[in-house]
């Protein structure tokens, strides 16, 4: 809460050497009440495919509609992606082609794209470590 510009403290005492502390521009609020992680504007779409990684086998990939990215761009959703999997430490890749987004789990440095896969159009694969 922002204060009125009257000394603060119990007993008289400001902690300020008796001087009237000037009232602050803004409302307060303690540092361990506040939420410490980031939710950015990617966070539902991002959850989701968390999610569903969580569930699929490691032999199938999500299927992420790109018209169904509301008009966000498949990139920041995949910068996105990236950021969440880096903290979660899981390593995943993508791909992509003119209608589907699609991220699936793989064991790390040794990934190598899988034989269904391999037949996407224009092939375009990263490797999220």
């Amino acid at each position: 809460m922002p204060t009125n510009g009257k000394k603060i403290g119990t007993n008289g005492n400001s902690g300020n050497n008796g001087k009237v502390q000037q009232p602050l521009n803004f409302a307060n609020k303690l540092v361990a009440s506040i939420s410490h992680g980031r939710k950015g504007k990617h966070n539902v779409i991002v959850a989701k495919i968390l999610a569903d990684l969580d569930r699929l086998d490691e032999e199938s990939a999500i299927l992420v509609p790109l018209d169904g990215l509301n008009g966000e761009k498949m990139e920041n959703v995949r910068s996105a992606l990236n950021r969440a999997t880096k903290q979660k430490k899981i390593s995943v890749a993508t791909s992509t082609d003119d209608k589907y987004f699609y991220v699936w789990r793989t064991k790390g440095k040794d990934f190598q794209a899988t034989d269904p896969l391999d037949s996407v159009p224009s092939g375009r694969v990263t490797q999220i470590r």
